[in-house]
């Protein structure tokens, strides 16, 4: 085990090892970062539920104020994943490029720029994502289950504990209730089509759509 790993071209040495351990330390702390800001759109939902739900009398606005919090959180973690994504590349970079070959000789790297990509990114560190596709991981990932939950007990507050029919149960104030339920349709397909529509994920090794499971052959 580790044939190779301190061969000249391989170059990890004892530097290596603890870069390698200083980016997996950073990675860790966006991590919870991105874990922090979740634990509280989830609290801001349980809170918003409750209260909506605890007396006909209080209205059903506050859900919509529920779903503009989770997307206030949601841009938060868009950044804060574009942040996370800096180090979670280059730990994947030494992951597959230094030690999956040094453990295991027979591997080859496969890719044999991998050296100057991330001596760049050292001397010039760089966003690698988007904010749109920060922004649909993280609502395929947590944010639009979350959303979707609160518009679907926004529809049940307006229709089933109103004292109006639909669409005037909707209103708020002086707002029609047409037009309150246009804007929310509007916003979740807009949510939607960010989050599914067909593109070119740029996140490193990003799991997505692979098999995580290896089945037995």
């Amino acid at each position: 085990m580790g044939r190779g790993l301190l061969d000249e071209e391989m170059g990890p040495s004892s530097a290596m090892a603890h870069l390698y351990r200083g980016e997996i330390h950073r990675m860790k702390f966006w991590r919870e970062r991105l874990d922090r800001t979740t634990n509280w759109a989830v609290l801001v939902l349980a809170g918003v539920l409750t209260w909506a739900f605890s007396d006909r009398t209080h209205p059903h606005y506050l859900l919509l104020v529920g779903v503009a919090a989770l997307c206030v959180f949601l841009l938060i973690e868009a950044r804060r994943y574009r942040g996370y994504d800096i180090w979670r590349s280059r730990v994947r970079t030494l992951q597959q490029n230094v030690f999956a070959p040094g453990l295991d000789p027979e591997r080859s790297v496969t890719d044999g720029d991998w050296r100057g990509r991330l001596a760049e990114d050292y001397a010039r560190p760089t966003l690698k994502i988007s904010t749109e596709e920060a922004v649909a991981h993280r609502l395929r990932r947590v944010y639009l289950p979350l959303i979707l939950v609160v518009i679907l007990a926004w529809v049940a507050r307006v229709v089933a504990f109103a004292h109006r029919p639909w669409p005037a149960s909707a209103a708020v104030g002086s707002i029609p209730g047409l037009v309150v339920t246009a804007v929310v349709g509007v916003t979740v397909a807009t949510l939607v089509v960010v989050a599914c529509r067909p593109r070119t994920w740029h996140g490193h090794e990003e799991l997505r759509t692979e098999r995580l499971r290896r089945d037995d052959e």
